[in-house]
């Protein structure tokens, strides 16, 4: 039996891998192979890298560090949580792991506008398409940004890309925009323009990302989808765990869910979109986890 099996392989599910690896537990990660932090084409707010860092390079670095601690990675995608006694069982298609307890690590996962896969990956990876601008609004300074969203949710992250460059536009991604009057008075204060969609074909020309709209054609240097994300907690819920209404875990100061023994970390808890932030969870959550096994059964050399 496991002491810890982590669920999930991005930042919060790696650093937590590191530590609890350090504390000399036995410990199983399993990663499918969708962190989004693999999708960052290079990541400038991260302490520690002057020049930055691609993401791909900054999940490579953690694995080969917690591997160096004896950490165990699995590429496989977990099914299904059981609880058992003080323990859970982590089921993984035909297979089934004991574990004494569980940190899910599993993030979120961003709703895209209408594009080609392969178009949308490499529009992403050149930076004419932006899922976060608490990350990256700094690289569109003065540029032409363009928003995919509408309501509350979208005027909020147009006027947050306002603190970056006065050209922001707010297009809604099905029809005709969904703005009471306190989000158009908003924009219009901030002097932020918007415009109907469907915002479809969405393509590349060159440096430029385009956007059809109700009014005709517009051309970005960035566009951002506001457009929501899908939490990934259904694991834990099942399970039993309480969450809010948009699906992200409950959780206390220790990362400790509603179920005991069940600990999670990063988007899952709280989709702020960063490293730091998965990444000091983590180490509160695994500080935590070697707590509770140590107070079940003495940790011994």
């Amino acid at each position: 039996m496991d002491d810890c099996i982590i669920i999930g392989a991005g930042p919060a599910g790696l650093t937590a891998a590191i530590y609890l690896a350090r504390f000399h537990l036995s410990i199983r990660l399993f990663d499918c192979g969708s962190s989004r932090a693999a999708l960052i084409p290079r990541t400038n707010n991260h302490a520690g890298y002057p020049e930055g860092i691609p993401g791909p390079d900054l999940l490579a670095l953690m694995l080969r560090q917690a591997e160096r601690f004896s950490a165990v990675r699995e590429g496989v995608e977990v099914t299904a949580i059981e609880r058992e006694g003080d323990g859970f069982v982590v089921h993984a298609g035909d297979r089934a792991f004991p574990t004494r307890t569980i940190l899910l690590a599993t993030g979120v996962v961003n709703n895209r506008p209408d594009m080609d896969v392969a178009e949308h990956d490499a529009a992403l990876a050149r930076g004419l398409l932006r899922y976060c601008p608490i990350c990256d609004g700094y690289e569109v300074t003065d540029k032409r940004v363009g928003v995919i969203g509408t309501g509350d949710h979208g005027m909020q992250e147009a006027i947050f890309l306002r603190g970056f460059t006065p050209h922001v536009t707010l297009i809604a991604h099905d029809g005709e925009h969904d703005l009471d009057a306190e989000c158009r008075a908003a924009l219009a204060d901030a002097g932020i323009d918007w415009v109907d969609g469907p915002c479809t074909p969405i393509r590349v020309a060159g440096d430029e990302i385009i956007v059809d709209t109700a009014d005709g054609e517009r051309r970005f240097d960035s566009v951002y989808p506001a457009l929501g994300s899908v939490i990934r907690s259904k694991l834990a819920i099942a399970a039993g765990a309480k969450a809010n209404e948009e699906g992200c875990l409950e959780v206390d100061a220790h990362q400790r869910t509603s179920i005991p023994g069940l600990f999670a970390a990063g988007d899952v808890v709280k989709g702020l979109d960063q490293i730091s932030n998965a990444m000091g969870q983590a180490g509160v959550a695994a500080t935590a986890i070697r707590n509770l096994l140590a107070e079940r059964a003495p940790i011994r050399r």
